[in-house]
């Protein structure tokens, strides 16, 4: 992911893609429970075939920055990177994420792909409706070094036909990807030469995208220089696409956004009611302190099955999340999530299901002084995985019950500023919440830099006490919800 200040200072192809060719690693420990709610910790295992837990040793991996997602049979699919050019992981669980099997790499080089392999900056997508296998297709996206690889399972993941090219614009950079009926996919992403949000859909499972739009109306073209790009979600109820991101409030800003001398202070969603050919471009909220910034690693978006959406969203301290009620055409004020002990609550995801129902996950820590950025947070700072759960959420008022879904992650500072981080940024990105939608229980993707010795979380190779909280034990990890309520 490229920072702010680099995109307005180098648009060349290159720089785009070699922010992710580091190697990864992960463990953690088992459940963590409060508030009612329980959940299961355990690692993953970078072998096609092995289930975790239950594969002692050899349930390790090196990847980061993860993405999960279910499908409407309530199976978990979830993906990591291996880094740019080194292709992705995959996993599967049909047993409500309490165990996860690794599949084949989507897009490894082992595979014959006619371009150098992903791997950067992964996300996934599942069919709404099922194939005419009678499965619900799904699709791993990943960065290649000149454009986006989307990988295609009509089999629940057995086996994969990737299309290296589907971006219809090359030289691109975080890209994001929803599904939409048996065989419509959309990705999203920056083309480098513009930093326009394109929008690409295929009718065709991701074989060909022909359709191509743009998620800046003619009335917001200011925001193609001036925006940090967020996840797409498409509602298959009636089909309506959303793409977020944060920005600028007006063309009279750009020069102090290019300056660098105020922030992305406004959170943006355009809209599509014509299946992604053209959008029209709605303000979710737009902080009157222009110095704010939601262009942390990223504004996120959800909608519940009453076609409620939501747009959850962090200024690198605290989350906050806004509601609409009329296919996001006006907005809720802000409503603050964390609580402590999450002083700091940063890179949130959301999902949401019934009507109202909505969790939402974030990496938070009890460190905060109100004005230090993550990036420069002490050793003393400890980092965890934060879930909350509101059922009242299109509600004035409504509150959010909390927990630590995890063991400590991590320790320090937290760098979000893509290649140009110079401190810690062992976790990377961002990170994935899902729910099973016959149930309502989640299960969340996450990355861990600690070393951890007991069978559901064995170190890695080269993982040692001495090196935990480095690179050298970096790795994706799964937190279960095993009981509580469910969304």
């Amino acid at each position: 992911m490229i920072s702010t200040p680099l995109r307005r200072s180098i648009r060349g192809l290159v720089a785009c893609f070699l922010a992710l060719l580091s190697i990864f690693v992960f463990s953690s420990t088992p459940g963590v429970a409060a508030s009612g709610f329980a959940f299961t910790t355990f690692e993953l295992s970078s072998t096609p075939g092995l289930t975790c837990p239950g594969s002692g040793g050899s349930c390790t991996n090196n990847a980061a920055e993860p993405q999960i997602r279910a499908d409407m049979a309530g199976h978990f699919y979830a993906s990591s990177e291996n880094g740019l050019g080194a292709g992705t992981e995959a996993w599967r669980s049909t047993d409500s994420g309490r165990h996860y099997t690794a599949l084949v790499s989507p897009n490894a080089a082992s595979q014959g792909a006619p371009v150098a392999p992903g791997g950067g900056d992964t996300d996934l997508a599942t069919a709404p409706v099922k194939n005419a296998s009678g499965v619900y297709t799904v699709y791993v996206a990943s960065l290649n070094l000149a454009n986006i690889d989307v990988s295609t399972s009509m089999d629940a993941g057995k086996t994969w036909k990737l299309n290296p090219t589907s971006a219809t614009v090359p030289g691109d950079d975080r890209e994001w990807i929803a599904a939409d009926q048996a065989s419509k996919v959309c990705i999203s992403y920056h083309d480098v030469a513009t930093f326009n949000i394109d929008v690409n859909c295929s009718y065709d499972a991701g074989t060909t995208f022909t359709q191509l739009g743009e998620a800046f109306d003619p009335t917001h073209a200011f925001l193609a220089q001036n925006n940090e790009i967020g996840n797409l979600v498409i509602d298959p109820r009636n089909h309506i696409i959303y793409q977020t991101f944060s920005g600028i409030a007006n063309a009279g800003e750009v020069p102090c956004s290019q300056a660098g001398s105020c922030g992305y202070h406004v959170v943006w969603v355009a809209v599509s009611t014509d299946g992604g050919k053209t959008f029209t471009d709605h303000v979710v909220y737009n902080n009157p302190d222009t110095t704010v910034s939601y262009g942390h690693q990223f504004v996120n978006m959800s909608v519940d099955r009453a076609g409620n959406v939501y747009s959850v969203y962090s200024n690198n301290h605290n989350v906050s999340y806004s509601f609409s009620t009329n296919h996001a055409t006006t907005w809720s004020v802000p409503i603050k999530v964390n609580a402590a002990p999450s002083n700091t609550a940063i890179m949130p995801w959301s999902v949401a299901n019934q009507a109202g129902h909505i969790d939402i996950v974030w990496y938070g820590t009890s460190y905060s002084d109100g004005t230090t950025p993550p990036d420069t947070y002490p050793m003393s700072a400890a980092w965890y995985v934060y879930f909350a759960q509101n059922l009242k959420a299109t509600t004035a008022g409504s509150s959010f019950s909390q927990i630590q879904a995890t063991p400590i992650i991590h320790y320090g500072g937290v760098c979000e500023g893509g290649i140009s981080c110079t401190g810690n940024r062992d976790l990377y990105d961002d990170f994935g919440v899902a729910v099973n939608p016959l149930t309502g229980m989640a299960s969340i993707v996450y990355s861990d830099d600690q070393y951890t010795n007991d069978p559901n979380n064995p170190p890695q190779s080269g993982c040692t006490p001495s090196s935990s909280n480095s690179s050298s034990c970096n790795h994706t990890s799964i937190a279960t919800q095993t009981s509580g309520t469910g969304i």
